[in-house]
C-alpha cells in the first residue's frame, strides 16, 4: 500500500480508535471505522505479542495487509480502518481472515453500497 493509504504515527492510530463510534468486534479480529477529515482512505493494522512471537505477528501482519490492499477499492473514500490481530488470528486460515475481514467491513458499513455483494 502507498504511504498515504496507510496510518503511520501513533496519533493517528489512536485518532482512528478514539473517532471510531464502537469497534466490531470478531473472534479473529477487531475492527475500528472512523472518518478522517481527508479524501482518502488510510488503512492500519495492529499486532499485539499476545499474538504471538514476532515470525507469526509478521505473518498475520503480511496477510491482512494483503486482504486489506484487495480490498482498498471498495472502502468509502475519507475514512480510517484500523484492523487489531487477536490471538486466535494466529492459527486462523487465509480464508478465515478474509471471511472475517469482509463481515466486519460489512458490519461496520465501510464498503461502498454498489460494492457491498462482491
Amino acid at each position: 500500500m502507498k504511504r498515504e493509504q496507510r496510518l503511520r504515527t501513533p496519533a493517528e492510530f489512536r485518532q482512528a480508535r478514539e473517532r471510531a463510534p464502537r469497534g466490531w468486534p470478531h473472534r479473529l479480529l477487531v475492527l475500528y471505522f472512523a472518518p478522517n477529515e481527508l479524501e482518502r482512505t488510510r488503512v492500519g493494522i495492529t499486532v499485539s505479542r499476545r499474538v504471538g512471537n514476532a515470525v507469526v505477528r509478521n505473518r498475520v501482519r503480511r496477510r491482512l495487509r494483503e486482504a486489506l490492499r484487495a480490498r482498498l477499492s471498495r472502502l468509502l473514500p475519507g475514512s480510517d480502518v484500523l484492523v487489531v490481530a487477536r490471538p486466535t488470528s494466529a492459527e486462523a486460515t487465509w480464508a478465515e481472515l478474509n471471511a472475517a475481514l469482509d463481515t466486519l467491513l460489512q458490519r461496520a458499513g465501510a464498503t461502498r453500497a454498489s460494492d457491498a455483494s462482491v
